[in-house]
Parts: structure tokens; C-alpha cells; sequence
């Protein structure tokens, strides 16, 4: 298996693990705190993202002289927003329009997490944690 691979692999159960981590906020916020599925979803997604960029800092794209964490992880989020756009808007059409999702938001949160990994991935790996 070549280390682009492997490095794809780290990058997908990280993913998984933001996966968890967007879920149980949205269901926190919306079910418990009352916001709505849509900008509960928002909060979700931050907290998801900051989740992703700490474990594929530590796990994923190891550098041996990383750049400072709060610079790197608004770069993160910057070279990830086409992905969030393509997540939000994944997740938004099917609470809006499938009424299963709408009664299960995972589905939705699951959804949109596929369809921005792959750009997040090349992102991520291009732009935010270049090695030298």
C-alpha cells in the first residue's frame, strides 16, 4: 500500500471520528439546546472541523516543525470551505427535501461528510499541512 494511500485511510477514520464529533454536537444543540437543524448544523460543523484539523495535525499530515496551531487551523478551515460549502449544502438539501433525514439529521451529516472528502483531503494535504 503506497503512503499516499495510507495517508488517505488516516485521513478517512479521522473523518470518521469528525463524523461522531458533528452528530453529537448537532443532536446536543438542536435536540438540547433548541437551534434549528440548520444553524445548529453550522456549530456542528466548526466543532467537527476543529475536531479533524487537531487529529490530522497529530495523526495524518505529522510535520516535524508544524506551523502555529491557531494559523494553521484558520488555514484549515479557509482550504476547507469549498468542502464545508459542498457538506453544508449536501446536508441542507436532504433535511429539506427527505423527510427521513430530516428525522435523522445523521443521515444528512453522514451525506455531506462524502461529498466534501475528497476536496477537503486534497486541501488539506496541498495546502494546509504542505511538508517542506
Amino acid at each position: 500500500m503506497s503512503d499516499a494511500t495510507k495517508q488517505f485511510l488516516r485521513f478517512g477514520v479521522v473523518g470518521v471520528g469528525g463524523l461522531i464529533v458533528d452528530t453529537a454536537v448537532l443532536y446536543t444543540v438542536v435536540y438540547g439546546l433548541g437551534f434549528g437543524l440548520y444553524a445548529g448544523r453550522v456549530i456542528s460543523y466548526l466543532a467537527a472541523a476543529t475536531f479533524t484539523w487537531a487529529a490530522n495535525r497529530r495523526f495524518t499530515f505529522v510535520q516535524p516543525d508544524p506551523a502555529p496551531a491557531f494559523m494553521q487551523w484558520l488555514k484549515f478551515l479557509a482550504a476547507n470551505a469549498i468542502g464545508a460549502v459542498v457538506n453544508y449544502a449536501t446536508y441542507a438539501a436532504l433535511v429539506t427535501w427527505l423527510p427521513l433525514a430530516k428525522d435523522f439529521p445523521v443521515l444528512g451529516v453522514a451525506a455531506g461528510s462524502i461529498a466534501g472528502l475528497s476536496f477537503n483531503f486534497t486541501a488539506s494535504k496541498r495546502w494546509v499541512f504542505k511538508q517542506p
